[in-house]
């Protein structure tokens, strides 16, 4: 079936999401591996992309954790230095499929905070036709609850969907729904699967 709806996640398939990368800088590998090792701050940040607020969740992390204390309060005073760069060709691959009038939505792992803020930063994530994010959802992937609501809300047939997602389990919860999926390793096999598709031409998937 040629999907009617392309749905791409946002971190790693839009913007870089690298927390590690970031530590690694700032307070160097072996600290870093420390602290993770000690606090699991993805867990943190799960509850965050729940709809928890963000600052109080990471500063209330901190202020358990007092040897860690600053570091954890990096992921909220640093975070868009962990959300970055941009990825330029997903950007032109999701206005290209718009420009031939092909919806796209968002479906992405976000708290509500931090999603205001990175519109500030990146245009294209105001540029979707229907944007599902998790905090304001109040469940996150790979539940099959979210996929749930973004097929009650959008009313496409769900084998009509074309998701993206560089995670595995979130694909396989998708797959378990019946959407057509890609396993987002880069934007050329993204926009080679686009042109598969029949939704892009080559030329406009550059």
């Amino acid at each position: 079936m040629r999907p009617q709806a392309v749905i791409f996640d946002i971190g790693n398939v839009l913007i870089e999401w690298q927390p590690e990368r970031f530590y690694d800088r700032v307070i160097g590998e072996n600290r870093r591996r420390a602290m993770f090792a000690e606090i699991d701050l993805h867990a943190v940040n799960d509850l965050v992309d729940k709809g928890a607020h963000f600052k109080d969740t990471i500063y209330a992390a901190a202020d358990a954790n007092p040897d860690w204390r600053d570091e954890i309060r990096m992921w909220h005073d640093n975070w868009i230095e962990m959300a970055s760069p941009a990825i330029p060709h997903s950007a032109r691959l999701l206005r290209a499929l718009r420009a031939k009038g092909i919806p796209v939505f968002s479906l992405t792992n976000f708290g509500i905070q931090t999603f205001d803020f990175a519109i500030t930063q990146y245009d294209v994530l105001t540029e979707f036709d229907r944007q599902y994010v998790s905090g304001h959802m109040q469940v996150i992937k790979p539940d099959p609850e979210i996929y749930q609501q973004v097929e009650a809300d959008c009313g496409v047939d769900p084998q009509a969907l074309l998701f993206t997602d560089d995670r595995e389990d979130n694909i396989q919860a998708a797959n378990a729904r019946g959407w057509q999926t890609h396993l987002f390793t880069g934007p050329q096999t993204w926009a080679d699967q686009l042109v598969a598709k029949g939704l892009l031409t080559k030329d406009e998937a550059i």
